[in-house]
C-alpha cells in the first residue's frame, strides 16, 4: 500500500511535502478572482485543486491560474472525464503543463448525479500509478472499492460525502466511520457534498485526514467568512477526533459524583 500520502503527527505529508492545513480548496464558481483570492487566504489551505479540462494550460487567455497564490500546491483534477482513457490522457496533459505528478482522479459515470464510475476509476488508477503519478481518486463511499484503489497503489482515497456541489453534508457517516476503522493506515480525504462548517467538522470527527471542498465556500453569501469558518471547523473536528469523544448513553449521567455528597 502506498505511503506517498500520510499523516505524521499533526502534519499531512503528500508526496514528500508537508502541509499544516487539512483543508484542500477549489477554484470554480467564485464571482470574481479577487473573491477567490480572499477566500483562499482566509481558508489557510496550502493546496488547491484545478480542473485541467476547464482552463487554458498554455496561458493563452486569463484564468484563475493567473490569480493563484504562488505558495499554493496545485492538485490537478480530471473533472469532466467520463472514461478511464479520457482521465489518463488528461492526467498526462496536467503533468506536462503543471510539472506535478499529483493528480486527483475523477471519472464520472452519470451526468445528472455526477456520481463516479468506480470501475473506470480503478482502471485509470492502475495505469496512472504504473506511470509514476501520485493518485488521489474520487469515488463513492465504498469500503471494498477503497481497498481495491489502495491495493492498486493509490496514495489516498477520496470518498464523497454527498453529490458534488449539493451541500447536503455527510449522508452516510457510518460508511466513513467503517472505512476509517477498517483502513487505519490509509489517508482518507472526504470530497464533495460539504455545505457548511458543521459538515466539515463531522467529517473530521469521523476520522478523515482532510476535506476537499469548493462550492460550499464559493457559493456562500460571504465566501471569505465561510472559508474562515471551514478552517476553524477542520481544526476543531480534528482535535475532537484526536481527543476521543465520550461514549453516548441512553440515560443521564451526573456531572458531579454522588460519593461524599452532604445529606
Amino acid at each position: 500500500m502506498s505511503t506517498a500520502v500520510q499523516s505524521q503527527g499533526e502534519k499531512l505529508i503528500i508526496a514528500g511535502r508537508e502541509f499544516n492545513s487539512r483543508l484542500i480548496i477549489g477554484t470554480g464558481k467564485y464571482r470574481s478572482f479577487e473573491e477567490m483570492k480572499a477566500a483562499h487566504r482566509a481558508s489557510g489551505a496550502e493546496m488547491v485543486t484545478v480542473a485541467v479540462r476547464r482552463v487554458p494550460l498554455d496561458r493563452s487567455s486569463e484564468s484563475f491560474l493567473d490569480h493563484l497564490d504562488s505558495s499554493l500546491a496545485i492538485l490537478p483534477n480530471t473533472a469532466g472525464c467520463y472514461t478511464a482513457e479520457e482521465a489518463i490522457r488528461t492526467a498526462r496533459l496536467a503533468r506536462e503543463a503543471l510539472a506535478t505528478d499529483l493528480i486527483k482522479l475523477e471519472v464520472i459515470g452519470d451526468q445528472t448525479t455526477l456520481f463516479p464510475d468506480n470501475e473506470q476509476t480503478l482502471e485509470a488508477a492502475r495505469v496512472l500509478v504504473s506511470e509514476g503519478f501520485v493518485v488521489l481518486p474520487y469515488f463513492t463511499d465504498d469500503l471494498i472499492m477503497a481497498k481495491k484503489l489502495l491495493d492498486a497503489g493509490c496514495a489516498a482515497v477520496m470518498p464523497l460525502a454527498a453529490p458534488i456541489g449539493s451541500g447536503l453534508g455527510i449522508q452516510n457517516p457510518a460508511n466513513l466511520r467503517i472505512m476509517r476503522e477498517q483502513l487505519p493506515d490509509a489517508t482518507i480525504i472526504v470530497d464533495a457534498g460539504v455545505g457548511t462548517a458543521s459538515d466539515a467538522a463531522i467529517a473530521m470527527e469521523l476520522g478523515a485526514d482532510a476535506v476537499l471542498m469548493n462550492t460550499a465556500i464559493a457559493e456562500a453569501q460571504d465566501s471569505e467568512k465561510m472559508a474562515t469558518a471551514m478552517r476553524l471547523a477542520i481544526e476543531a473536528g480534528r482535535l475532537a477526533y484526536l481527543a476521543g469523544r465520550m461514549p453516548k448513553r441512553l440515560y443521564a449521567s451526573a456531572s458531579s459524583p454522588l460519593v461524599g455528597v452532604i445529606k
